[in-house]
């Protein structure tokens, strides 16, 4: 297997929300864990793949999944608190296969020009499911696809294309969608993005440019509002709603956004590929802060964990654009894509997981909060339902991000059966099954307090 690792200082500015790990220990797991038929494998990979960052060199290869666990080739089972957040209501789940199995007996494919049942019905649930007057839907293949949407109809109905979003966030990683994102490892080096496209800081009192501390003081929600008047022309302001790390804004963030939003007419876009469908407890994370944009923007686990699919949900006002392709996707209305949605909106509902994702959620924080007065090198702990972040950390004035030390964690968790994502380098991302149960739950922190300990 070829060398993967990198200095530290050459990777320090590309550590983003996605999980890099091509360091020395990578190599050293590596080493240790890869048997020969499963290295034959990943050099296939690396052969005929393009190699990209954050996806290639491969780590392993899986050969089965269900529920809350992944198997590889080897036969390791591992509980997967990564999941790429498609997986809410775990791997392989019966109710959705089954309604994906029926639907490709009838209408396999929708050609254009013509709708289907699925397609109609899904499209219904999210709008008497989504808040406010978010009525009017538009579906496609992916996130940064139904971002795409957004911002072009943005345009069409504000008559303008400036946009206003954050810095370190993600939107996808086409050309329009990482203009509008914050991340140095897809915008550098890239070439001319799309224009108009301001940045300001995220509400993230951690790694704030004002030294805010531990509690914002919401001068980033003022900033944000003096860009929008200095600007006078900004057709949109695009955010996710909760950062998937996770970055948590306090309540009156947002209510100060929408204000702001209100007060220079623009449109407010909030990006909740990640995040909703029940992953911080409420189906849309910003029913957290009591607020209604303009836009929402939902993905990765509208397909059960088996379609990529996703949707674009507007204010019903905001059918401006009649004359206009906005999206026009091949798939755009895959009737087994939205049958495979339907199956999990109402696995979701009649489960009883959103409380579910709150209770074990609130849970893990409690548990996490008392390995934090153990483990010096926890500094945070921040979480909403089943997205949890433990933020590791050396020294104190200033802190430092203890980036080997969770690569330790991540390496030594994976060999005792626990698989997650680092997060800016130093945030262990926790983000399992809407399913988990509170026993499982205590197994994957068991494994972390185990892991810390050796550190």
């Amino acid at each position: 297997m070829k060398p993967l690792s990198r200095k530290h200082d050459e990777l320090e500015g590309l550590r983003s929300e996605g999980d890099l790990n091509i360091s020395s220990r990578r190599s050293e797991w590596a080493e240790k864990n890869i048997d020969p038929e499963t290295g034959r494998w990943l050099a296939e990979d690396e052969k005929y793949f393009l190699r990209q960052s954050l996806s290639t060199p491969c780590l392993n290869v899986l050969a089965a999944c269900d529920g809350v666990n992944i198997q590889d080739l080897q036969g390791r089972v591992y509980m997967d608190f990564h999941g790429n957040s498609v997986h809410q209501i775990g791997f392989r789940n019966r109710r959705v296969l089954q309604a994906i199995q029926a639907q490709l007996e009838t209408l396999s494919f929708c050609t254009r020009r013509y709708t289907n049942l699925p397609a109609i019905k899904l499209a219904k649930k999210l709008a008497e499911l989504a808040p406010g007057n978010l009525t009017k839907v538009l579906f496609a293949p992916g996130g940064a696809e139904a971002m795409g949407i957004a911002l072009k109809l943005a345009r069409a109905a504000t008559g303008r294309f400036k946009t206003v979003s954050m810095w370190d966030s993600f939107h996808g990683a086409s050309l329009d969608t990482l203009s509008i994102g914050g991340e140095a490892i897809f915008r550098s080096g890239i070439g001319p993005l799309l224009p108009g496209t301001e940045h300001v800081p995220p509400p993230d009192p951690l790694h704030c440019p004002w030294d805010c501390g531990k509690q914002c003081d919401l001068r980033c929600a003022g900033y944000l509002n003096y860009v929008l008047e200095k600007e006078g022309d900004v057709g949109a302001v695009i955010a996710e709603t909760v950062r998937s790390t996770p970055y948590i804004p306090p309540p009156e963030y947002w209510r100060e956004v929408r204000k702001a939003c209100d007060r220079h007419a623009a449109l407010l876009i909030l990006d909740e590929v990640p995040t909703w469908l029940g992953r911080t407890g409420t189906m849309f994370a910003c029913e957290h802060y009591g607020i209604v944009p303009d836009m929402i923007v939902i993905g990765k686990g509208l397909g059960g964990g088996v379609f990529p699919l996703a949707a674009l949900i507007a204010r019903e006002d905001l059918d401006v654009a009649p004359e206009r392709a906005l999206g026009h996707y091949t798939h755009e209305k895959n009737p087994v894509a939205c049958a495979a949605g339907l199956a999990t909106i109402e696995c979701i509902e009649e489960e009883g997981l959103l409380e579910n994702a709150r209770i074990v959620g609130a849970q893990a924080l409690q548990r996490l909060e008392a390995m934090m007065r153990v483990h010096k090198i926890i500094g945070s702990v921040r979480g909403l339902g089943l997205l949890i972040g433990i933020e590791l950390v050396r020294g104190t004035t200033p802190r430092q991000r203890a980036v080997e030390e969770a690569e330790q964690v991540m390496y030594s968790a994976l060999e005792k059966g626990l698989s997650f994502k680092l997060s800016m380098g130093n945030i262990i991302t926790l983000t399992p099954p809407l399913t988990t149960t509170p026993e499982e739950m205590n197994r994957a922190l068991d494994i972390l307090d185990s892991c810390l300990r050796e550190i």
